[in-house]
């Protein structure tokens, strides 16, 4: 997912560099969405990986 955030933003640098506004913006806006999605699914990820190895640690 955070590739697809990647190609977003540079498809929002590139449509910036050329003057096209609109799409740049609504580049930029689907990446910050998709990264902000990584970062929670991230974090998420993170809190159950030490919840299962705390649960190994009680066994």
């Amino acid at each position: 997912m955070l590739s697809w955030a990647l190609t977003f933003f540079i498809i929002a640098i590139i449509a910036a560099v050329f003057g096209f506004g609109g799409i740049a913006a609504g580049a930029a806006g689907i990446a910050k969405i998709l990264f902000f999605i990584f970062i929670v699914l991230f974090l998420l990820s993170l809190l159950s990986g030490l919840a299962r190895r705390g649960d190994k640690a009680l066994n």
